[in-house]
């Protein structure tokens, strides 16, 4: 009885709590979809949070929206929170809640709220997308930031501003679009507008002041003194030569510069900053006389040499030709750097003009000096061809010295054109010095020969094939007025076209040809010239009388003489009738 009095009692209690929890819930029903309702987190399982709005269901929420970077839940049972309501039951009776989009939605409460007091809104630079920036503002909303917006000037690189922290103004504002556009520039105008007005009163003529390089161009820099630009020209950064801006400046760097224009009118300022201090080529020549040996640093290099600052203001060339005896400097590059720490010597100083000539090469013992008695005329040598020109070769004997073979000095016997033909670049050849002339600077100019290291064979050529000599000879070259052919190598000879044959022969093509082995006999010779003229059908008498002279101790030697006198006639004959038709 007991027992049965006990549960009917405790059945009449939940049915009276539910019965106050049904009427909380029809106090609820006011909650409408799409708002943020306010909730408390009743539990925490491994993929939802469930949170009760109050609501005759308990809401879930996905746990990854409470998952912070390291992976841990950021929310705990009982904490309150607010949230989005999605839907109020889908297909299992629960409610459908975002913690993302009531956050969301808070963000863009708390910009629209922002707008409308006119205020600041701070942002990161997210990427960069079509016509300017993306930036991520509060609640990681996303707005854009035009590329016209980012900067007082245009900026070439957006890329440079990604990742950086800045305060914008909202220019445009739409919820429902979800459209946001920012302005950094209307706060820098504002800045600088107000910096303006404050430097403009206390700027004036002499005055020295600071500023930040803002921009560079071929003939100056400009420097921002603070809302207002100024003029630092080329000619004014230093009391050595500038090039360019870019030598010494850097967008960005801050400087000391001094006033020395201003037109409060025009706003118009003249700055310098080598008037800051003294004019250093004043004394220069006191203290760089010639033959000083100085050190420097080398701050710029030309195609023609290298400039070494020797101290602040005051600079030195040393030209490529003064940088070794020996070496040949294409470019500075291949002796110095900028940068390195060098020796000098002082050559020539024009302190009107602000220019010290230097030379490194004049710290060291001159190779040139003892050329004459290292090598004197008839020295042989060995070297390695180094660089071929039209009219001869340059070897080098020894490391940066040079000899000069002419053409003309390669060869005895050979007709060359090109000393292309015997020597390629990197070739070792042996050569006698023929000359050094010291006169033309202080660089010598040396004469090599090749030839010289033999006898030239014309010396006994006259002896070797006087004139009525029978020959042995290979034909080289065929033209249309006669035959080259080689009687030894090196040594030619010229078969004129009418030395060729008893027989008119228009064309020696059709007789002789290259590499064809036949007889000639000397019949000229000139040594001075090296020409020796040759003939075919000499060499052919020849034979034929030797032959002739030989068949006198035969029996047949009347009738071989007679075949031979028939053959002769015969030719004149033709020959006779040939020049005849020529006539006609």
């Amino acid at each position: 009885m007991s027992v049965f009095s006990g549960t009917t009692s405790n059945l009449s209690q939940d049915e009276n709590d539910f019965a106050a929890m049904f009427e909380e819930s029809l106090k609820r029903e006011d909650i409408k979809e799409g708002e943020i309702v306010r909730g408390r987190v009743i539990q925490i399982t491994k993929d939802h949070v469930v949170v009760d709005i109050g609501y005759k269901s308990e809401g879930q929420v996905p746990v990854a929206e409470f998952t912070g970077p390291d992976g841990q839940v950021t929310i705990k049972e009982g904490d309150p929170i607010e949230v989005y309501l999605e839907s109020r039951e889908n297909e299992n009776g629960l409610c459908v809640l975002s913690k993302e989009k009531a956050d969301r939605l808070k963000v863009w409460d708390e910009i629209s709220a922002a707008c409308e007091r006119d205020e600041l809104i701070e942002g990161t630079i997210a990427q960069r997308v079509k016509g300017g920036l993306a930036v991520g503002i509060k609640g990681g909303v996303k707005a854009f930031l035009p590329g016209s917006q980012v900067d007082l000037r245009p900026v070439r690189n957006l890329d440079a501003f990604i990742g950086k922290q800045y305060k914008f103004k909202v220019i445009k504002f739409n919820k429902k679009r979800g459209n946001i556009v920012l302005s950094r520039r209307v706060l820098l105008e504002k800045e600088r507008a107000e910096l303006k007005e404050q430097t403009l009163e206390k700027l004036t003529e002499g005055q020295t002041v600071e500023g930040i390089v803002k921009n560079l161009t071929e003939y100056g820099a400009f420097i921002d003194l603070g809302g207002i630009d100024g003029l630092l020209h080329i000619t004014d950064m230093s009391w050595g030569r500038v090039n360019h801006p870019s030598e010494l400046f850097q967008v960005g760097d801050h400087v000391r510069v001094k006033v020395l224009k201003f037109n409060s009118e025009t706003e118009r300022v003249s700055l310098g900053l080598k008037q800051i201090t003294e004019d250093p080529w004043m004394h220069a020549a006191e203290r760089y006389t010639p033959g000083t040996v100085v050190k420097g640093k080398v701050v710029s290099l030309k195609d023609y040499g290298a400039f070494i600052e020797l101290e602040e203001g005051i600079e030195g060339l040393v030209h490529i030709s003064e940088m070794s005896w020996t070496r040949r400097v294409k470019h500075p590059s291949k002796v110095v750097a900028v940068g390195d720490t060098v020796e000098a010597v002082v050559l020539d100083i024009d302190a009107k003009n602000n220019r010290i000539s230097l030379g490194m090469k004049q710290l060291e013992p001159n190779p040139y000096e003892k050329l004459t008695t290292t090598y004197p005329p008839g020295t042989h040598v060995k070297g390695r061809v180094r660089n071929i020109a039209d009219f001869g070769i340059f070897v080098e004997i020894e490391e940066g010295i040079d000899g000069l073979v002419h053409i003309s000095d390669m060869s005895w016997t050979q007709r060359i054109k090109h000393p292309s033909e015997m020597f390629s670049k990197g070739d070792e050849v042996e050569a006698s010095v023929l000359n050094i002339d010291t006169t033309d600077g202080d660089k010598p100019k040396i004469s090599l020969g090749i030839k010289q290291l033999i006898p030239d064979p014309w010396d006994r050529i006259p002896f070797d094939y006087p004139v009525g000599k029978i020959v042995p000879a290979k034909v080289q070259k065929v033209l249309d007025f006669g035959a080259f052919v080689e009687l030894e190598k090196g040594i030619e000879g010229l078969v004129h076209v009418s030395e060729i044959s008893e027989d008119r022969v228009e064309d020696p093509r059709g007789v002789l040809k290259p590499g064809q082995e036949i007889s000639v006999e000397v019949i000229s010779i000139d040594a001075n010239e090296r020409k020796i003229g040759l003939s075919v059908k000499a060499a052919q008498r020849a034979a034929e009388i030797s032959l002739a002279q030989g068949m006198s101790t035969s029996g047949d030697l009347g009738a071989k003489l007679g075949d031979l006198f028939k053959k002769s006639a015969a030719k004149k004959g033709r020959r006779k009738q040939d020049e005849d038709e020529d006539e006609e």
